[in-house]
């Protein structure tokens, strides 16, 4: 199958305003660094998600599915085959009672946040500085500030390797340390139902604003990055170990260990994802030399 077809059935599922062509993926990531995708598409309902995965599977074409691309390293090369983006055409809410809210997979964070402290639902302010979508925060057990999604989360509405629809309540979930079944079965999340509580509108607000001043004064969000770059090793913190190794400050290229905070890589202008794995592979050298620990990446690679 010619590129030409492939697009067309595409185009035939999604609508052509949902198929783009070498479509580049610099603004598609909080790092603004990647070459281009084959394909990027973006389904509006579940039903067009399946029948796009169905399609690729059935042609052996590789994909892979995004939401804000937050945690993500796209290479430079970019991506031979098909990007499926659940974002903006899929962010619906439905709020099942006062306090129970089904979200689709590709409703940013923030947005998220701030419609539940208009309604003053609270429970939810240590999320909604994330810059990501619902999917991947359940999908990676996000957390922030004391609080992380298996706390909040009722159930989760997914599609199997087979493409089946299935309802995984929040015991099956299996949830860890940025890591769930969803991980594990490589599954799709398609919504989440979540149970918050009731609170003053004034008072979330007030909470959230009070964490989004924590999160400018410690983190180095002036800067493009894809949040926290390693994972927290059993009994340390990275940012320490990466600092007690002398590598704040230390760079390649436009990649540059933060002089805020040293758990963040950061764009500091022109990177290139060749510059951060170079970078991020030193760090991990120098800190199993010194202090015999392996730091295990939590920035995905997508493309290498």
């Amino acid at each position: 199958m010619d590129r030409q077809e492939i697009k067309s059935m595409l185009e035939s599922i999604v609508g052509e305003s949902g198929v783009k062509i070498d479509e580049p993926m610099n603004i598609h990531t909080t790092f603004k660094i990647g070459g281009v995708a084959d394909y990027f598409v973006t389904p509006s309902s579940v039903d067009e998600l399946q029948s796009v995965i169905t399609f690729l599977k059935k042609s052996d074409i590789v994909y892979f599915i995004i939401g804000n691309g937050s945690n993500l390293l796209v290479s430079d090369d970019g991506f031979r085959g098909v990007i499926i983006q659940l974002n903006d055409t899929f962010d619906g809410c439905e709020f099942i009672d006062d306090t129970t809210v089904e979200v689709m997979a590709g409703m940013l964070m923030s947005r998220l946040g701030n419609r539940l402290a208009k309604k003053g639902i609270g429970g939810f302010e240590f999320a909604t500085g994330i810059p990501g979508t619902i999917g991947g925060a359940v999908r990676m057990n996000a957390g922030a500030y004391g609080g992380e999604m298996k706390d909040i989360v009722v159930s989760a509405k997914v599609l199997d390797s087979d493409c089946n629809l299935m309802e995984i309540s929040a015991d099956k979930l299996e949830f860890g340390y940025r890591t769930s079944s969803i991980v594990k079965n490589n599954y799709t999340v398609v919504s989440v139902v979540l149970k918050l509580e009731k609170d003053e509108p004034d008072k979330i607000k007030a909470r959230i604003k009070e964490l989004s001043v924590k999160r400018r004064e410690k983190q180095p969000l002036e800067y493009p990055s894809a949040g926290s770059t390693f994972k927290r090793p059993e009994g340390n913190f990275a940012a320490k170990l990466i600092e007690d190794a002398g590598l704040k400050g230390a760079s390649v290229g436009g990649a540059l260990v933060s002089t805020k905070h040293a758990g963040f890589v950061v764009n500091k202008g022109g990177a290139t994802a060749k510059d951060v794995c170079e970078l991020t592979d030193r760090i991990k050298q120098e800190v199993m030399t010194k202090f015999g620990v392996k730091l295990e990446l939590e920035v995905v690679k997508l493309g290498f």
